[in-house]
């Protein structure tokens, strides 16, 4: 069975881009500069995907469930903030990524990236990794007043597309990404590559699962509009 959809939907961090070693490294410096101990990048990595202030604390306490001291927290912030600004572009792609956004633009789907990562992060990311301009809309984790796993950035994209969200996929790498999508009435396809808190993708719980971002595609019914051409 194949999906009928407009829009394909794609979040960033373990999805699109490796980010964590770029993370981690920020993370580890901002550990350094506030007198605690670093942490392995493996650690660092579980802790991404929900925002940038979880992964802040969930490094300051070593737990995702703790909350750190509030002005350890205030001092860290921009700590981190300015450590990543420096690193953050140096990320690159998964393999196959721009391979499948080639083959799903020539296709034509509609494109679009929403990511939990503030909006200063993000577009220089894709700028610098060249996958900017494949995308229709961005939607970061600052551009609403809420971010995934609520389906708040979803329903924006397809309301500003004019898509419906059941002519919608979401490809991300996360519970996160597969609770958004699903309360937004959209299609959700994992990866197993990404980072999701540590843990394998419950495949029960998605509409498919692909070990690469070319066999998206795959799932795929083409476009009305390019069938009738």
């Amino acid at each position: 069975m194949r999906f009928q959809v407009k829009l394909v939907m794609f979040d960033l961090d373990g999805t699109l881009l490796d980010t964590a070693p770029q993370i981690a490294e920020a993370a580890n410096r901002m550990l350094v500069a506030l007198g605690k101990p670093m942490l392995p990048q493996a650690q660092i990595s579980t802790y991404i995907g929900e925002g940038v202030q979880n992964l802040i604390k969930r490094c300051l306490t070593g737990n995702p469930h703790d909350e750190p001291d509030a002005e350890l927290f205030t001092q860290a912030q921009p700590l981190y903030h300015d450590f990543y600004e420096k690193n953050a572009t140096d990320s690159q792609p998964f393999p196959s990524v721009v391979a499948a956004l080639q083959q799903l633009k020539a296709h034509g789907y509609l494109l679009a990236c929403v990511t939990n990562k503030p909006e200063k992060f993000t577009m220089p990311l894709l700028e610098k990794a060249g996958l900017a301009d494949f995308f229709k809309i961005v939607v970061s984790g600052d551009t609403l007043p809420k971010k995934k796993p609520d389906p708040l950035p979803l329903l924006h994209i397809c309301q500003k597309l004019g898509v419906l969200p059941a002519e919608a996929v979401l490809v991300g790498d996360s519970e996160t990404d597969i609770q958004a999508a699903q309360a937004a009435g959209c299609f959700v396809v994992t990866v197993p590559y990404g980072y999701n808190q540590g843990r394998p993708i419950d495949e029960a719980t998605v509409d498919a699962t692909v070990q690469q971002l070319t066999e998206v595609v795959d799932l795929l019914e083409l476009p009305a509009l390019l069938k009738r051409g």
